[in-house]
């Protein structure tokens, strides 16, 4: 079969040199597609006939029709859909462990850049798009999904394109005490939101994602199947928040489950006022947020711009695993400015309040990978280590209130964040962060011609901000991708690295991600991908100069 299917394949790129499309290759194969003409279309060739022969028949090519539709069903961010973006010479959606590991293989011996994609949600589009127009292939994992719990031992092994939503109705389903601390975004994938660390609401009491990692199986870059065991200890520590598209392609994750109760407390406060009330709350939230009891989580969000009469808005939203009785008290002792009523807060269960802070309307909702609003958008972090004055606040606010359609918001770290060690995992920012800001920009099709202009605020807001924030480096969440930070610019699929790159690597980005840490993962990154064979332009690099290496 496999044969006949290589077979066939070649007499789809003859025909389709004359304009026609070949489709029904063999049980369970569909090939559809023309060649294009541009600098990939060997590779692209290469890679498909690869794929055939080694039984792998769920993939798509630039001329089939529904190339845009797969290539585009998880791109967040409408700025990676312009047509200056590079696209891939093909598009593969692995269904099990050996079609994963073949597609690595295919891509390594046609010479193609490997982009590994979970969720989509990358913020500066690199786990689908390449820099330089250097040929790349997409590695889907959207149909690497399946998530098995077992509620008597607390944990779950989840494959690295569920998205968290998957992962939590999973979680839900099978028990209404266990739950799993990750992020608010029901779409993003798992891969690599694990991968980069992975803080969300249940993080200042049992911390991130990445820290309640048992084990993971990898398919290195030789197309090595590894688990913790065989992995090795630098690598299993690299990839809990190292960050995506320098290891390898995790497959799936063996995870640690918590314990909440079966009803939890959310809240959500919106006020709208002059610039001294908005300011003046936000800078109360500084000492209260970061400093409430571990099972309490309380953000605060402020949209830019302002009413007509000068006013300006902020949101806090929390929750709290606890009953509401308890959440009231504590809160309006810590933070009576708010003002809290009864009115104001709701009893749910962990797996209804995860579909309320995803924005939907049902838990039923949380596995529906289409829920997530797409957007053209730019986004920037911070971290903050002392809380702002409050003159200064005052002035961050009014700045706010002249920007373009955009936000900031404050994450409370502190509670278990600032107990678990800076190297204990590649994520350094723990002890001595109050809070991070996350800073975002975002416009319609409507406003495409101000895009540069919207960045470019966006930009001068954040130069703004340096007085306030971490210095020396001024770090930043590698989930939170900015390549405004530096990039490593490779013009190969793989190798390309030296001591001059690591040490360009570690002065930009390097040291803002990773901290102090960054230097360990060079050294894991040398010993486990030497060849550079999984890069992106804000990838680890090796320290050595090694070409790709393609014995198997």
């Amino acid at each position: 079969m496999q044969q006949s299917l290589a077979f066939l394949l070649q007499v789809c790129l003859l025909l389709s040199f004359h304009g026609n499309t070949c489709s029904g290759a063999g049980a369970g194969a569909s090939i559809n597609f023309s060649i294009v003409a541009d600098s990939s279309l060997a590779a692209g060739s290469n890679f498909s006939s690869c794929l055939v022969s080694n039984g792998v028949s769920n993939f798509s090519l630039p001329a089939s029709p529904s190339y845009a539709t797969l290539l585009n069903s998880s791109v967040f961010n409408l700025r990676f859909t312009l047509p200056n973006v590079t696209r891939p010479a093909a598009i593969v959606f692995p269904g099990s462990r050996d079609d994963l590991r073949q597609a690595v293989l295919c891509a390594r011996v046609s010479s193609l850049a490997i982009r590994t994609r979970s969720g989509g949600h990358s913020y500066e589009g690199l786990s689908y798009t390449t820099e330089n127009h250097v040929p790349f292939v997409v590695v889907d994992l959207a149909s690497l999904n399946r998530v098995r719990v077992d509620s008597g031992s607390a944990t779950a092994w989840a494959e690295s394109g569920a998205t968290v939503g998957e992962l939590y109705y999973a979680v839900g389903r099978s028990s209404g005490s266990l739950a799993f601390p990750a992020g608010s975004e029901s779409t993003a994938g798992l891969g690599g939101l694990v991968s980069g660390g992975g803080f969300g609401l249940l993080s200042r009491k049992f911390t991130l994602a990445a820290d309640n990692v048992l084990d993971a199986v990898v398919v290195d870059p030789r197309g090595q199947v590894l688990d913790r065991s065989s992995m090795g200890d630098d690598l299993f520590w690299a990839i809990r928040g190292g960050g995506g598209g320098s290891w390898g392609v995790v497959y799936a994750w063996k995870l640690r489950l918590v314990p909440v109760p079966l009803n939890v407390t959310v809240l959500q406060v919106g006020l709208t006022g002059p610039i001294e009330l908005v300011a003046g709350l936000v800078h109360r939230w500084q000492y209260v947020g970061p400093d409430l009891p571990d099972e309490f989580y309380l953000s605060a969000y402020l949209p830019t711009g302002s009413t007509d009469d000068g006013n300006v808005s902020v949101t806090f939203q929390g929750q709290v695993l606890a009953a509401k009785e308890r959440a009231l008290s504590v809160l309006n002792q810590s933070f009576p400015e708010l003002g809290l009523a009864e009115v104001d807060l709701s009893e749910m269960s962990w797996i209804e309040s995860a579909a309320y802070f995803a924005g939907l309307s049902t838990a039923d909702d949380l596995p529906n990978r289409g829920m997530q609003a797409k957007q053209y958008s730019k986004a920037k972090s911070d971290y903050v280590q002392a809380p702002i004055s409050m003159r200064d606040v005052v002035e961050i606010v009014r700045y706010l209130s002249t920007g373009p359609t955009g936000s900031i918001q404050l994450d409370p770290y502190g509670g278990a964040m600032a107990r678990v060690g800076r190297s204990e995992t590649p994520f350094p920012h723990r002890a001595g962060n109050v809070y991070s800001i996350q800073y975002g920009v975002n416009w319609d099709r409507s406003q495409e011609a101000l895009a540069e202009e919207y960045i470019g605020w966006l930009r001068s807001f954040y130069m703004y901000m340096a007085p306030y924030v971490s210095k020396d480096p001024r770090a930043a969440y590698v989930n939170y991708l900015d390549l405004d930070l530096g990039v490593n610019n490779w013009t190969r699929t793989a190798g390309g690295s030296s001591v001059g790159a690591v040490a360009h690597v570690r002065s930009s980005f390097g040291a803002a991600y990773f901290g102090n840490n960054f230097d360990r993962l060079v050294r894991a990154k040398t010993k486990n991908d030497p060849g550079n064979v999984f890069n992106n332009a804000q990838s680890i690099p090796p320290l050595a100069v090694i070409g790709l290496d393609n014995s198997m």
